[in-house]
Parts: structure tokens; sequence; C-alpha cells
């Protein structure tokens, strides 16, 4: 087979990394790729959201099938536009989609299935948003939320009635998010532990991958401002035995809800999950793998990623099984000293070459390969994943090879999972 992923990131280069595993693939294209993923697989310059000619590309370059890594270009109708083609495509639809790029909608979607979720109003309006907030108590806390894709930076959790105001004002009338906070949902907040359920779906059928937790804010002990992931790990504990059962149960409502709005939906799910004491109530959803949860996810996997595709594809899922190695994994991310605010870039990045232990990957997400040598390129530099018997060793052995590695500025959480080492 020869395929090509759609995408530039960590998660883009964890996904080309399980399908060069296979021995059924011959050629794997990356667009646009980075320099880690050109190390397994060809980088192709074009931008993941150019659908005319990555379809020429396609139809030159004789792929199989594509696999679409971020959000974007799956908004933006690119699955419906290779389906006009032709091309085969894993991916949901521009209409499935809107389950990510529009808040109001899948909060839509959840109440009409029975999905529970956080209490919300939504607003296209700014006076009658800032109207509903002098009803709400002075310090309780709240939720802001921009309807649209804001790059993981459109959800503010506020601490009461003038913090969400200001919220509310730099959304729609400073517009801060562009576009994507014209409409607003205000929604109770929800005091919890977030969990990531992934699954793959062929519209019909559904499997979920071991649920992981991801790690969103820059400083150890979860404070400081949100990121796009400082670290992952899978499986995680807390989503065993009952609470399994009950995010199961809302799994097979979303997979109901889809089949029963028709939507095309071929591809990869996530559901953000937060725990309401033993409750799992559901936060958002997005149409594609997350990230850095892929890179903690992908190395448990024990089936060919080919063929889940093939499978996904054809809408045949349910007609194979999908195994998961009975071990734990746990992903650090390295990043650039500043992030999430300003940070400086090209610092070169030593060390990578010293990680020689089979069960540890390292994954690129903001690099670049200049005079021979890898240097930084963004916020998020690499991904350091290490699969162990005991979540206690997978712990210890990708903080063992992340201080192998060494650039200027480099910063990391020194707590990834350190919630397992207290749960029983």
């Amino acid at each position: 087979m020869n395929l090509l992923v759609i995408g530039s990131g960590g998660r883009e280069h964890a996904i080309c990394w399980r399908f060069a595993k296979s021995s059924k693939v011959d050629k794997i294209y990356c667009a646009p790729g980075n320099s880690g993923i050109s190390q397994i697989a060809e980088s192709v310059d074009i931008a993941a959201d150019d659908f005319a000619k990555l379809a020429d590309f396609v139809k030159a370059n004789k792929i199989d099938f594509t696999f679409v890594g971020p959000e974007v270009p799956l908004s933006l109708g690119i699955v419906d536009y290779f389906q006009t083609k032709g091309l085969k495509i894993v991916g949901p639809s521009k209409n499935a989609a809107k389950l990510e790029s529009s808040k109001i909608y899948s909060k839509e979607f959840m109440l009409k299935y029975g999905i529970p979720t956080a209490r919300y109003n939504n607003f296209a309006n700014v006076g009658d948003a800032l109207k509903f907030l002098e009803s709400w108590e002075e310090n309780n806390k709240v939720v802001v939320k921009a309807d649209g894709l804001a790059s993981g930076k459109g959800v503010y959790v506020c601490n009461g009635r003038e913090d969400a105001k200001n919220a509310v004002r730099r959304m729609m009338n400073e517009k801060v998010l562009g576009d994507a906070g014209t409409s607003v949902i205000v929604e109770e907040y929800i005091n919890g532990l977030e969990l990531s359920c992934l699954m793959f779906t062929d519209g019909v059928s559904y499997s979920v991958m071991p649920v992981s937790q991801d790690h969103k804010r820059i400083y150890d002990g979860d404070r400081g401002p949100n990121t796009g992931g400082m670290g992952a790990y899978a499986p995680a504990p807390l989503a065993m035995g009952n609470v399994s059962k009950k995010i199961d149960a809302i799994a097979r409502k979303v997979i109901g809800g889809i089949k029963s709005e028709q939507l095309d939906y071929k591809g990869v799910l996530y559901i953000g999950i937060i725990m309401n004491d033993d409750s799992p109530y559901v936060l958002e959803f997005n149409c594609r793998f997350g990230d850095p949860e892929t890179q903690a996810v992908l190395p448990l996997l024990d089936t060919d990623l080919t063929d889940i595709c093939m499978a996904i594809l054809n809408q045949k899922l349910s007609n194979i099984t999908v195994n998961w190695k009975k071990e734990f994994s746990v992903c650090v991310v390295l990043a650039s000293g500043g992030y999430p605010e300003s940070f400086k870039k090209g610092f070169e990045i030593k060390g990578i070459e010293n990680i020689n232990d089979k069960n540890t990957m390292v994954f690129h997400a903001g690099t670049k390969f200049e005079n021979g040598k890898f240097v930084t390129s963004g916020g998020r530099v690499l991904g350091i994943a290490s699969v162990a018997n005991n979540i206690k060793d997978a712990i210890d052995k990708v903080y063992v090879n992340v201080r192998l590695i060494h650039f200027e500025g480099m910063y990391y959480r020194r707590d990834i999972a350190w919630r397992t080492l207290n749960e029983k």
C-alpha cells in the first residue's frame, strides 16, 4: 500500500510511525510533515487545506487511502472533496465534523441523544450573554466557550460573574479568537478529573481505545494556563471497572446519534469526558486523534492500523478485533521556554541519538532539521513516550529518557501520570 497522512505535528508522527510498522505498507507520504516524520515517511510540501493539490498528488502517486490528522481540513470538508474525486480517505464528512467545529451543534446533539453533559445556554449576541450573566452568582465558577474552532484556546474557566463577562467581551467584542467567538456557550462548571476516550468508528459500529488522561496545564500539580497538552498516559486507572461501563454506554449513544442523523463518519472520534464524582459527563467531541493522547495510545496498539482503516472504509469494523497490549504508556512533552505564551526558536536539540530503548519513542512536533542538526521550531517540541508492564515503570523509564535530551530553555512537567500512583 501507498498511504498519505495529512498533518505536521507529534500526533501525525505517531500515526506515520504506527503505519510504518505494517508489512502491508510500501510507502508513506505526509503533507506537509515535519523533520522527524521525514525519517520514516516522505514529507510533501502541500498545505493541509490545499485540497486540489492534495487530490492531484494522491492520484499521481497511486495512494490507496489518505488519513487526516488535524481538525481544520476536516471542518473545511476535505473528506467530501476527496469522495467527489473517488478517493479513499479516513475521516468524517464536513457535516459530521460539526461535532467538533461547532460547540453549539455538539451540545444540541448531546441533549437530543441523552448524552450526559453540563447545563448550558448559548448566545449569538453579546448583550444577551452579559444580561444572562447578571443573574449568575458573583463568585460561582462558570465556563465560557467559543462556538467555533480555536486551536484549543476557546475555553475560559472563569472564577465568577465579572470574570465570565470579561471572557464574553474578549470573544464577542474584541474578537480575540476571530470568528470562532462570534457565538458563545455559557456552561456550568463541573469540578472533576478529565479523561480522553478515543474510538475507531465506521459510523455504524465502534471500537474504544484504552482511555487516556491528558495534562493540559503548563505547571506541575495542574497549575497555570492551559496548553495544547503537556503529556498523557494510558490506560487511565480511573476509567476502569464501573466507570468503563458508563463510558461505553456514552459511546453507544454517540454512535446511535451519528446513525440516526445519517452522518458520514469513518474515522476516529474523541470524546472528552469530565468525572462528576463517579459519573462521566461529556465536555466536547474531537473528530480525530487527540494530541498528545495519540502519542501515548498508539504505542499500545497490537493490531495493524492499515487493517483497521480498511475495515472502517468498508464499513466492516465489527468484523475485526482490535487488540491492545496489556501494558502502560506515558508520554512527556518537551516544550520551549515561555510556552504557551511567547517563546524563542532555533535552539539546537541535543541527545535524541542517545535514546536507544526499543520501548521508548521520540515523536517530533516543533522541530526543523538545519545544517545537519535538529533545532526547535515550535512551542511543543518533542513527545517522549515509553511503554512498560506497569505504570510506575513506564513513568520511571520515560523520565530517564527525557533527561537524555537538552535544548536551551527546555521545559517539561515532572509529574505526568502522578495521579495513578495514588489511585487504587
